[in-house]
């Protein structure tokens, strides 16, 4: 056996019969100190501000003092669990390498330019939120969000008085409310398909409940059952879909009317003309009858296994 001094060092202090490499310096470590992470300098309207790499435009325009008005309507800060998916295209920006992108899904790369001012980014954002309002009932007065609805507060902000779109009582039918389940409320005719919900059912909640279903301008909040109202859903009213929703669209069913304003003769049932569900008259516990068969079915399944 050779009787190389590593060898000889390896059997006396007890460690393998392994030789050490003579250019690794024991007692140290080449990895990254915890909590580091690597950063990325994003210049914005001239401010250049870091941020982590693996964080988004949108991290970095809100950071600086930005000149143009970047909304986010489809994003949802508060749990890295809830998209952003780019649906509504509201925070597009200007990059000197990519040209337009939005802002809240575009990965914050080191040395990019980003122009929030530039007039191409600022027009898109415009049209692209006159797009999610000619689709929006605006009949806010009527709305349980009124004075908390992320879609007027960004409408407000921008100036908007009438969309260049038309709104949506100039061509198409109101869906029906869905007033069948005694917890949620659905008006479809608010949402923007920004699919918060849906994300905070699935991935936060994890109930499978909701689901986006449709095609194109026939796209809408559903059901994963494929049912027809909430009361015939698997749904446990958890109110998080609620609590996630911009607007209007989800609303616990005792704050709808929490913030209307009064005026004789019209409300937000008649203003959209019908609703659906609500003859359902009683609701024993928060999950619907679906809900609870598939939960007895389950549980039974598991008592016969013991």
């Amino acid at each position: 056996m050779s009787t190389d001094p590593i060898w000889e060092n390896s059997r006396d202090e007890g460690g393998p019969d392994l030789p050490l490499n003579e250019y690794i310096e024991t007692g140290t470590a080449n990895d990254p100190d915890v909590g580091s992470a690597d950063r990325a300098a994003i210049t914005v309207d001239g401010e250049t501000v870091t941020v982590e790499e693996g964080t988004t435009l949108l991290d970095a325009v809100e950071a600086a003092e930005t000149d143009g008005y970047v909304p986010a309507l489809c994003s949802y800060d508060e749990d890295e669990r809830i998209g952003p998916r780019s649906e509504c295209r509201t925070c597009m920006v200007e990059t000197d390498e990519h040209g337009l992108v939005p802002s809240c899904s575009f990965p914050a790369e080191d040395g990019l330019t980003v122009r929030t001012d530039a007039e191409d980014a600022a027009n898109a954002r415009d049209v692209n939120l006159d797009l999610v309002l000619s689709d929006h009932n605006l009949r806010c007065t009527t709305c349980g969000k009124n004075g908390r609805c992320d879609l007027q507060d960004v409408s407000i902000e921008n100036d908007v008085v009438e969309p260049r779109y038309g709104v949506f009582d100039d061509r198409d039918e109101y869906e029906p409310i869905d007033e069948s389940s005694p917890f949620i409320q659905i008006d479809r005719n608010k949402c923007i398909l920004c699919n918060r919900c849906v994300e905070a059912c699935n991935d936060v909640q994890v109930e499978g409940v909701l689901r986006m279903e449709g095609n194109a301008g026939e796209t809408r909040i559903g059901f994963q059952n494929g049912a027809e109202t909430m009361m015939e859903s698997t749904c446990v009213s958890c109110g998080h879909c609620a609590t996630v929703c911009p607007t209007g669209a989800l609303v616990e069913q005792d704050m709808t009317d929490i913030a209307t304003i009064p005026v004789p003769g019209f409300n937000q049932h008649n203003s959209i003309g019908k609703s659906v569900g609500e003859d359902y008259e009683h609701q024993p516990r928060q999950m619907t009858p679906m809900k609870e068969e598939r939960k007895g079915r389950k549980g039974g399944a598991e008592s016969d296994d013991d």
